[in-house]
């Protein structure tokens, strides 16, 4: 009788980080045999900022956390094109704003400095996130107009925080787990105010034929559970043999839908974006976030296949939902 054998992965190193002084800025560089999100960044954080950053998101994910507020094509685009394509920035002066899941506070302090008469609450479950979100907006000094709330239950919003004209979920919808979604969001949505609005974005559409955000392979979106999980173990680079489908819907491998979202609010008026005197889709929102990082063939290529689609079809399907839902009914 043949003995089995397992087979084990090579042992692979642990990624390295350094940083160099370069014109008044640090360039960080982040080596590794694996997978890491972004190798390089030249920021103008402090040593010690980019250290709290580390100790917090690890090597893996260092440069892709401080890009996300530093690089205006970034979290500031995702907001501009998803947020503001539904409001004016003048809509926002004097009011409150949630941003629930504020993370290591990217999105938070961005929104500080776009919006900057606007009161930011933001709400995260992990201390350490909260900690570091804070010592983000001191660096950016809007410490004074942004509080970033630690939440202790994930079954509960923190007590006290009171009502919202606006709340933002940036980045956020995918990584919560089916259960979680159908319990958060209604009680999110009961802190908007009457005539408020909630804005989902920066989640990956679930019916792309891409699966972009996690594992970077194709159909995987269309194959059952079981299936997709079997797939991602063995042809996707990013995920090891060992990792639990649950983990990969934590990580946020089955993204959102519009239909979702209504289906669990019950209520609600869908925002159509615009901009310069024009209706828009999510194609558009793509696109036009897509362009802040740089224009390409293959970009342009991409939507105007994708609104071929849309013609013939009337889907219009692009990588990231957005979407904007408007409370029209008087709170109980």
């Amino acid at each position: 009788m043949r003995k089995k054998t397992s087979r084990h992965r090579p042992a692979i190193a642990e990624p390295s980080v350094h940083i160099e002084e370069r014109n008044g800025k640090r360039r960080v560089v982040v080596s590794a045999e694996a997978f890491v999100a972004r190798a390089e960044w030249e920021t103008a954080y402090p040593i010690e900022l980019i250290e709290h950053v580390l100790r917090v998101k690890g090597p893996v994910w260092l440069n892709d956390e401080i890009r996300r507020d530093e690089d205006p094509s970034a979290t500031q685009s995702f907001i501009r094109w998803n947020v503001l394509s539904y409001a004016d920035s003048r809509d926002f002066a004097g009011r409150r704003l949630l941003d629930f899941g504020s993370g290591c506070g990217a999105s938070s302090t961005v929104l500080a400095r776009m919006l900057p008469e606007t009161e930011i609450v933001g709400v995260e479950l992990l201390s350490d996130s909260v900690t570091l979100a804070r010592h983000r907006a001191a660096y950016y000094g809007v410490g004074d107009r942004v509080q970033f709330v630690h939440s202790t239950d994930a079954n509960k919003l923190p007590a006290g925080i009171g009502d919202f004209d606006y709340v933002m979920l940036s980045g956020v919808w995918e990584h919560l787990l089916p259960i979680e979604r159908r319990r958060l969001l209604p009680l999110i949505w009961s802190k908007l105010k009457a005539g408020g609005t909630l804005f989902i974005f920066e989640t990956p559409y679930r019916w792309f034929p891409i699966e972009s955000h996690t594992t970077l392979l194709p159909f995987i979106n269309y194959l059952p559970d079981r299936a997709a999980h079997y797939c991602c173990r063995r042809f996707s680079r990013r995920v090891d043999r060992d990792t639990t489908w649950p983990d990969l819907l934590r990580a946020g491998i089955r993204g959102g839908t519009a239909r979702e979202i209504v289906s669990i609010l019950g209520e609600g008026e869908i925002l159509t974006p615009a901009w310069d005197g024009a209706t828009r889709d999510q194609i558009d929102l793509w696109y036009q976030h897509a362009r802040d990082g740089g224009t390409s063939l293959a970009k342009e290529v991409a939507m105007r296949c994708l609104k071929a689609l849309k013609a013939v079809t009337g889907l219009a399907l692009s990588p990231y939902l957005g979407i904007a839902v408007r409370r029209r009914c008087s709170k109980s």
